[in-house]
């Protein structure tokens, strides 16, 4: 890709009179949709021991755990102080600003409260949820790329890209780089893994370690969110959040190894 190449996508799929469909929200919606799909499989194949007319309530109890873990992180932590300036703007999600650490932190809550309530154990959820939703993390970095938003720092590279909101210079498409990542590699690695492994929790702490190895890479070519800049002078919050991450997966499979539960 010539360095030169300006990002110049619409964000907007449709115009509906007063409502937009944006490619952003449609890329959740295909997550969620495979995400369903996939839960399907593995209870077909006993690895999730729930009934499928549980499935959609289990979508929805994730869904809305997570939007509410990655809207409450972006605010008190990444955005504090514009949104106590700007208190109507707290629900305004439609202006952006999410957090994937928070969106894990709300899918953690809700696996907590489906594993109660339909007990099974909170292990199996997660586990489930790992495998069948990483691959949504593929297509949320599609629509972060479609959007022109979460570009990476300037470079000289070839392949380098111009966006709207980041200048004249190119910079690194880490949006593309998280999709590749985060999405599809992690994605073969759980799912490759599974054939491997007895126990429930091995595939939630790996997921939870790799993400925050893989993420934690990708923040030395991603802009720094301009609010937060860099701690110490050279990490970003982003990475600090990783490091928390990755122990603690590491923490998750120690525990697991211990507790035993097999599939």
């Amino acid at each position: 890709m010539a360095a030169n190449y300006v990002h110049n996508l619409n964000p907007v799929l449709l115009n509906l009179g007063p409502v937009q469909v944006r490619w952003y929200g449609l890329m959740y919606v295909i997550g969620f949709v495979i995400s369903g799909f996939l839960l399907k499989v593995l209870v077909r194949n006993k690895f999730f021991k729930i009934t499928e007319d549980k499935i959609d309530t289990l979508v929805t109890t994730m869904i809305i755990c997570m939007f509410i873990g990655a809207r409450t992180f972006y605010v008190f932590i990444y955005n504090w102080d514009y949104y106590s300036q700007n208190i109507m703007d707290l629900l305004a999600v439609w202006k952006g600003g999410l957090s994937f650490h928070g969106a894990l932190v709300g899918l953690i809550v809700g696996g907590f409260i489906f594993a109660r309530q339909n007990k099974i154990t909170f292990f199996e959820v997660m586990d489930s949820v790992a495998l069948v939703g990483t691959q949504g993390l593929f297509f949320g970095r599609i629509g972060n790329f479609i959007n022109g938003e979460l570009y990476g720092r300037i470079t000289n590279s070839a392949w380098g890209i111009i966006f709207r909101d980041g200048g004249p210079f190119p910079r690194h498409a880490s949006q593309l780089y998280e999709a590749f990542l985060e999405g599809i590699f992690l994605c073969a690695i759980l799912w490759a893994v599974k054939t491997k492994v007895k126990i429930y929790g091995i595939i939630s702490g790996l997921f939870v370690s790799l993400y925050g190895v893989f993420r934690f890479i990708v923040e030395f070519f991603r802009e720094p969110d301009s609010q937060l800049g860099y701690y110490f002078g050279f990490i970003t919050m982003g990475q600090i959040l990783c490091f928390i991450m990755i122990f603690s997966g590491i923490g998750i499979i120690l525990y697991a190894n211990k507790r035993k539960i097999t599939i």
